[in-house]
């Protein structure tokens, strides 16, 4: 059996994508030391300790910008060279404004990218991911509503 009809080309001039959405993510790596203090005795939050931290910073929107992308993941270089700058191979209790629990990086991670990445971008941040090695995972999403 063939067909008559011919095949029309996947790419052409007029094609535009169905409303949506669009995310990116991009992850970068530290290694740093914490503790936890307020944790019962013997607790191994309590001691001093390390992890290679792995971040995830997601972006998202509904428009594309440049040759059709959320943002240029080049442009994603600033969180890097602060984490490298403020967070790697240090002491997360002496550089972090809050407690430096997962939950707290993520948050912190989520200003710095709302008041540096964003406004130069076009794009929102959806969320943080914060690992600490392993299974675990922390994830934090800005909540918009109040920041109106």
């Amino acid at each position: 059996m063939t067909h008559s009809a011919t095949v029309p080309s996947p790419v052409t001039a007029a094609w535009q994508p169905p409303p949506g959405s669009y995310r990116i993510t991009r992850t970068f790596d530290f290694a740093a030391a914490h503790h936890l203090d307020g944790m019962p005795d013997g607790h191994r939050c309590a001691r001093n300790h390390g992890h290679t931290w792995t971040i995830e910073v997601t972006l998202s929107s509904t428009r594309l910008v440049g040759p059709g992308w959320v943002a240029d993941f080049a442009d994603l270089n600033p969180l890097g060279a602060f984490i490298e700058d403020t967070l790697d191979h240090r002491d997360l209790n002496e550089v972090l404004p809050a407690p430096p629990t997962s939950e707290l990086l993520a948050a912190f991670l989520a200003d710095w990218c709302i008041r540096h990445l964003e406004t130069r971008l076009g794009a929102r941040l959806e969320s943080i991911v914060v690992s600490e090695g392993g299974a675990n995972r922390v994830e934090f999403r800005p909540d918009r509503r109040r920041a109106q």
